[in-house]
């Protein structure tokens, strides 16, 4: 192999260019705007024209760079401006009217606006928050350190913040030191399995082929999760970094990023990023004058997900149906074309150049004993601070939902975390003292998973929550295996029962044994994980069950076939009829005394009504069980 110093010389010349050109760009005022995915749904490419614009019409010196997402993605649009002689601010929830503010008062008048300020951060490109509180106590961000912070679309940005010095290190090393490294950072899966990697790594290196291939995993078919398109979208080299180095330790030479084509900026971004390493030759042939080539393209995936599965992944691949297969033989022994294959997902493979560079002991360091490092996750669902957070392992739910997440909004109480994507358990609030690892949330009847996390308030119904989870993994189901196919379908329609008031305590003990057997009976990890949902809210919801069964009465007033909605007529206004044309069943009419009532035939329980009531009258409001509607109007009359 080409010798160290030569290889040490080729990465040098790479890391001076890269260094004199990001000195050039941090000598003038710098917006960068992030663009993900996140951002474009809510305006930030107009709000980046809108930068350049007024920057060209007042001849500034400065420039307008496209970065990827900080997680920060509920005050989304976000720009961050970093200044000569300023500290570095964000600024989130920034529209077109506030970019001609930002461009008048800060770049021209040298005025901060510290008021419209989300952010601050060290005077330096590296960017470490330091106003971020709490949430920066909690947060130990390693994967996602560069994201929001570098133009994903130049390669020098990553190379100038160290990209592929942990490539550098590694072809330095035999391959047997790279895997031991690996073994002893105890690095497990980020994917849902939790297997550690260095043992998958060491199985496909001892397989004696000459072809292995090397699949990084970037499905991500669970609603509510996009940590990994995130990654992708924002830092496709760490990703491609951790690919070179997993296929330099395992003999292999080839390489797939396996991305699902929904998403398009993530395939766009990882492209480039191949392209441009190609060129500078960190892939290809003889990787930095070594004797070690290695390739990787992207092949686009149809969306289904199953094919996180990692048989049924690579059945899609080789223009097969995507249903997984019997295990063993395991794909590291023979997978991909038969030959051994290793499938690590997004932040798996992402973790690997921080682990050579910095060492074992260092990721040791962070989260527990077995569960060393940190968790990424998508925060969605009733929790302030939406997006994505990273936190090291061992961290609670109660600090991960209040003091990162911000906890619920509208003062509304905690019901229920689900954790683990569409197959998660849901754990209520007596176990948010829980630490996030991989076996104390197994304990508690979820699990880590992919990273998924949605939070439910008081408003939501525990029964319909697991049943359009349940419908979501039912209809994903391949259908392959007879319980998967069968059992989840039929478990859906007890749900359905349960939630129009027609199940009965019965239905509650199929519901439970089917669940068990579906667990028993599937092949792959879909069909094992998919009661999740229903088991958790049995567990820890079962009054609410109850009440569906016994009183026909949603307790969370969500079941449409269990509530109706009602005016009020001693707080509704005769100048009002704000309800009126929201409503699309025309169900709403006007009474002898000039009030408004429903016409419960013809409601259609759209809510519209409930929204479109003014806050000072709030007369629209929601029964359980509908008959007490007929009790209203008797009172009223």
């Amino acid at each position: 192999m080409g010798t160290y110093p030569t290889r040490l010389k080729k990465y040098e010349e790479l890391k001076i260019k890269a260094r004199k050109k990001m000195d050039a760009l941090m000598e003038k005022t710098l917006v960068m705007v992030g663009t993900a995915t996140c951002a474009k749904a809510t305006g930030a490419i107009e709000v980046k024209d809108a930068f350049i614009k007024n920057i060209e019409e007042k001849g500034l010196d400065a420039q307008v760079i496209e970065v990827g997402c900080m997680g920060h993605c509920y005050p989304e649009p976000l720009v961050i401006i970093s200044k000569p002689d300023f500290i570095p601010l964000a600024y989130g929830y920034v529209d077109e009217g506030m970019v001609n503010l930002l461009v008048e008062e800060f770049l021209i008048q040298e005025d901060p606006c510290f008021d419209y300020a989300l952010l601050a951060f060290e005077p330096n490109y590296y960017f470490p928050t330091i106003e971020d509180f709490p949430r920066g106590i909690y947060e130990r961000k390693i994967i996602l350190g560069q994201c929001g912070f570098i133009d994903p679309k130049d390669i020098d940005h990553y190379i100038f913040k160290d990209g592929y010095e942990g490539l550098l290190k590694t072809l330095g090393m035999e391959p047997q030191e790279v895997l031991e490294i690996i073994k002893d950072s105890r690095l497990r899966g980020r994917g849902g399995a939790g297997f550690p990697t260095g043992t998958k790594w060491e199985i496909c290196y001892n397989q004696g082929e000459d072809n292995k291939y090397i699949i990084c995993n970037a499905e991500e078919g669970d609603p509510g999760a996009f940590m990994d398109r995130s990654i992708m979208e924002s830092n496709p080299h760490q990703v491609m970094e951790g690919c070179i180095i997993a296929g330099y330790a395992c003999g292999a030479s080839q390489g797939y990023i396996y991305i699902r084509n929904e998403y398009p900026l993530a395939v766009e971004n990882t492209k480039i990023a191949i392209k441009q390493a190609r060129d500078k030759g960190l892939l290809g042939d003889n990787i930095l004058g070594s004797d070690f080539s290695f390739d990787l393209q992207v092949f686009e995936s149809s969306g289904a997900f199953v094919c996180g599965e990692e048989t049924a992944l690579i059945n899609s691949m080789e223009g097969k149906l995507g249903t997984p297969n019997p295990r063993p033989p395991f794909p590291a022994t023979r997978g991909f074309r038969q030959k051994p294959t290793i499938i690590n997902n997004v932040k798996t493979l992402s973790y690997v150049p921080h682990i050579v560079r910095n060492g074992s002991k260092w990721f040791k360091s962070i989260g527990t004993e077995e569960s060393p490092g940190t968790a990424v996750f998508a925060l969605a669902g009733k929790i302030n601070n939406t997006g994505l957070v990273e936190v090291p392992m061992g961290t609670s739910l109660e600090n991960l939902i209040y003091d990162v997440g911000g906890g619920i909004p509208h003062e509304k109480k905690f019901k229920v975390v689900q954790i683990g994507g569409p197959s998660g358990g849901c754990l209520p609030e007596s176990v948010l003292d829980k630490p996030i690892d991989f076996d104390s949330l197994q304990e508690a009847g979820a699990i880590l998973g992919s990273g998924g996390v949605v939070v439910l308030d008081e408003d939501d119904c525990m029964v319909e929550f697991a049943r359009y989870f349940l419908d979501f993994t039912q209809k994903e189901s391949c259908g392959k295996c007879t319980f998967c196919r069968l059992g989840t379908k039929h478990m859906m329609n007890i749900l359905e029962k349960v939630t129009r008031g027609e199940g009965d305590f019965n239905s509650l003990k199929i519901l439970q044994d089917l669940a068990e057997d579906v667990i028993k009976g599937s092949l792959c990890g879909l069909g094992k994980t998919a009661p999740n949902p229903v088991l958790t809210t049995l567990r820890y919801f079962e009054e609410e069950y109850k009440a569906h069964i016994e009183e026909g009465r949603c307790p969370a007033l969500m079941c449409k076939d269990l509530i109706a909605f009602y005016i009020l007529p001693e707080k509704c206004s005769k100048l009002c009829s704000a309800c009126l044309a929201p409503c699309p069943a025309e169900a709403i009419y006007t009474r002898d005394d000039g009030l408004k009532a429903i016409d419960q035939e013809k409601c259609v329980k759209c809510n519209s009504c409930l929204i479109a009531c003014p806050p000072e009258y709030n007369a629209v409001i929601k029964l359980s069980p509908p008959e007490l509607v007929e009790e209203k109007e008797r009172e009223s009359s």
